[in-house]
């Protein structure tokens, strides 16, 4: 069940159901489903916190009236308290994009509790086939701005997706992982070299053998005639395996 059903199908009970209809309906009077998201925020339960992130899945016109809402069920959210950290990690399961459900929630909880919640999300992905992996690649560009000895594994099954943007960002927070103090010397490089000599998209061939390059990685000579066979345009490998550009 969606959260859009789940308030179309509880909206007849409770003291505030009037006011989570209004929040979850694009087509409500403006001015009632403001009087609404005010409302929603001063009573600052879970409920009330869930029905405001309802208000983030879809748009109005016009847009200055749509920001003016989603601005004001943000702070209605953030207002809530730790109380909002629960809806929070819901929303960013249950809605198709992750980005004010993931701003609300960095609001209200530290670095680690969003960490967690992001860990969480991609734990449900899966690297196979789907028709829109946005959210997939969204959860892992938020995660390249973290560093979280956790994340190494978590993203490297990524490697292997069949979205060329999944592994794209897969491969950045990796290597960001490596820059980071928590990563342990040379299990990112491991990784890392072994998609040298696979990987089809010329864009993260280039990524790695830049990393090569800034971090003087030399790549084995058991991939040497693999990596040459397919060097982006510009990059050269030297017989002891050292990049250049």
């Amino acid at each position: 069940m969606g959260i859009l059903d789940f308030f179309s199908k509880n909206r007849g009970s409770g003291p505030h159901a009037k006011h989570i209809a209004r929040v979850a309906n694009k087509r409500a009077q403006a001015n009632d489903r403001w009087d609404s998201i005010v409302h929603l925020s001063n009573v600052g339960t879970d409920e009330a916190v869930e029905a405001l992130l309802v208000r983030f899945t879809y748009r109005t016109d016009p847009s200055i009236t749509d920001q003016e809402e989603k601005d004001a069920a943000l702070q209605g959210v953030v207002s809530a308290g730790e109380v909002a950290i629960a809806p929070c990690r819901r929303a960013l399961k249950q809605q198709n994009s992750i980005a004010w459900p993931l701003k609300c929630l960095g609001r209200v909880a530290g670095v680690e509790v969003v960490a967690d919640a992001l860990l969480e999300l991609l734990d449900g992905m899966d690297a196979d086939y789907e028709r829109d992996p946005e959210k997939k690649v969204q959860t892992l560009l938020q995660l390249e701005e973290m560093s979280d000895r956790r994340i190494i594994a978590a993203v490297t099954r990524f490697l292997d997706d069949v979205s060329e943007p999944a592994r794209f960002h897969a491969m950045i927070t990796l290597l960001v992982q490596d820059a980071g103090s928590e990563a342990p010397s040379g299990e990112v490089k491991e990784v890392v070299m072994q998609r040298l000599a696979t990987e089809e998209s010329g864009r993260i061939r280039a990524k790695i053998l830049d990393a090569c390059i800034e971090r003087d990685w030399s790549i084995g000579t058991e991939l040497l005639s693999a990596v040459r066979a397919s060097l982006p345009t510009g990059y050269s490998v030297n017989s002891v395996g050292k990049v250049t550009r």
